[in-house]
């Protein structure tokens, strides 16, 4: 599966072809808009080539058409993947910061796991929060945006514990309480995937937000997470 920057050389092989065979690529974005790549045959037209730049994720159609001998029309889907390790989403801590946190090298997609714990929490857990913030939403000071990272780093380690970042393994919790947060579990039987321990947020997570050093900068609420 090519990924986003990827140069690549798309190819047809026609036959029967001979010198009245020509061929046109119209490659189609996934935002639906096209180009036309010029395209080469070095061997009377049996093999036509085109050089292709994958410049945004998402689903491309190829689609050649053979005039002359061997006239066709060919399509072909590729799935694009986003480059490696780009962090599309807001994310309150860095691949750096979870490395540091694990003390060991981070999983080659730490920064989608970064970005899911971070959406979580704002779900869960930060919207009972009170601190400081910026233009951005992001906490201005300096030791709470720390905690709060460290916080996200603390529920990627959770998801890595469990060997479950979706919640895919339903655990079938009963009410689970931390502190003033209490968590009910569904049945065993819920295909959601919200009763696994995946979807609970992280014991280490509390622990982050309610440091002695952060109480007059950092409020956590009472939090009440129905599954």
């Amino acid at each position: 599966m090519p990924d986003v920057g990827d140069l690549v050389t798309a190819r047809l092989d026609v036959s029967p072809a001979d010198e009245t065979t020509a061929a046109v690529l119209v490659v189609t974005l996934p935002d639906g808009s096209t180009v036309s790549p010029v395209t080469t045959s070095a061997d009377s037209g049996a093999v036509w080539t085109a050089p292709v730049a994958y410049t945004m994720a998402g689903v491309w159609r190829l689609s050649w058409t053979v005039s002359g001998t061997g006239a066709s029309v060919e399509h072909e889907l590729v799935s694009v993947a986003p480059a490696p390790g780009v962090v599309s989403n807001r994310s309150y801590a860095t691949t750096t910061d979870l490395a540091n946190y694990l003390r060991a090298a981070p999983p080659v997609d730490a920064a989608h796991l970064l970005e899911g714990a971070s959406r979580m929490l704002d779900a869960l857990v930060l919207k009972h929060c009170r601190y400081d913030v910026d233009d951005d939403g992001m906490p201005s000071d300096t030791e709470v945006a720390a905690a709060i990272g460290r916080a996200v780093c603390a529920q990627v380690a959770w998801w890595d514990d469990l060997g479950d970042s979706r919640g895919a393994a339903g655990a079938g919790w009963g009410s689970v309480g931390i502190g003033s947060v209490n968590l009910g579990g569904k049945s065993a039987d819920a295909s959601d995937g919200s009763d696994s321990a995946a979807r609970q947020v992280a014991p280490q997570v509390w622990d982050e937000l309610r440091a002695p050093h952060l109480h007059d900068r950092l409020y956590v609420g009472a939090v009440s997470v129905p599954w």
